[in-house]
């Protein structure tokens, strides 16, 4: 007689937590080349399953040496999508605030933008949209972004309109770059930011790259203002809102500054 299947709760979790994490690999290599790379990996793999079924044993040989090779061949190939996840779920999961690490090693944030300093900073991206002034600005949350700030200029300066407009001002050395708010000053100007892999609208240029790649991977928002046409975009976990009013642009830095989630 045939026993019973017997299915435990621990079952169920362990189906859904290998669906949320399956979704969450999706999520960050859809739309780029790695998402193509793991589909020809996954044929490969149940082509030598048949090649293994069909007692093809010359053949299954070769697969399987290559197939064992493949694992640390997609660590390397996919080093910057498994730096993305981790960092996603370091991230949206909270792992920091869960087990207190910034209070554990004295690294709690103190300073943050207020109302006031937002209302600077929306001012001088309408002023810049006007004038068709391209602007990257990114405002850090939790991560520190040492990596791209010690690519730029050094400011720890106050923020500023006019220093904003000056350091996006077309004949400017630093306009190219980013500018990065961190805590309630701007660190630094003329930062270099990785660029996104995902597809985007073709009419975005490489400051909307820049802003839904370094978004991607850290818990940053990005303020981009349009060269081309002067509107104004912000980023967020790597997606893009466009064309933001003042109105609009005010209260998504109030609700994402104020009470990050």
């Amino acid at each position: 007689m045939l026993a019973f299947i017997t299915i435990r709760f621990l079952d169920i979790l362990d189906i859904v937590l290998v669906a949320i994490l399956l979704y969450q690999v999706y999520r960050l290599i859809k739309g780029t080349v790695a998402f193509n790379i793991v589909i020809g990996m996954f044929s490969l793999y149940l082509l030598w399953l048949v090649v293994g079924a069909l007692n093809m044993e010359l053949l299954e040989s070769i697969m399987g040496s290559f197939i064992g090779v493949g694992v640390l061949a997609l660590i390397v190939v996919f080093h910057p999508e498994i730096r993305k996840f981790l960092v996603f779920i370091g991230t949206n999961y909270n792992v920091n605030r869960v087990l207190s690490l910034d209070k554990l090693f004295g690294a709690g944030k103190s300073k943050t933008i207020n109302h006031q300093q937002i209302d600077i900073l929306v001012d001088a991206c309408i002023s810049m949209g006007k004038s068709k002034t391209g602007a990257l600005i990114v405002i850090a949350g939790n991560s520190e972004l040492t990596d791209q700030i010690i690519t730029g200029e050094k400011l720890n300066a106050k923020i500023s309109s006019t220093l904003i407009r000056t350091i996006f001002f077309k004949n400017s050395p630093l306009h190219d770059g980013a500018a990065i708010i961190k805590g309630n000053k701007i660190s630094a100007a003329g930062c270099i930011l990785p660029l996104t892999q995902k597809e985007l609208d073709k009419a975005l240029g490489l400051r909307h790259r820049a802003a839904v790649g370094i978004t991607e991977i850290t818990d940053a928002i990005c303020i981009i203002v349009s060269e081309e046409r002067g509107y104004i975009s912000l980023a967020k976990n790597g997606e893009i809102k466009r064309r933001l009013s003042k109105e609009t642009l005010t209260k998504l830095l109030g609700e994402n500054i104020q009470n990050p989630k």
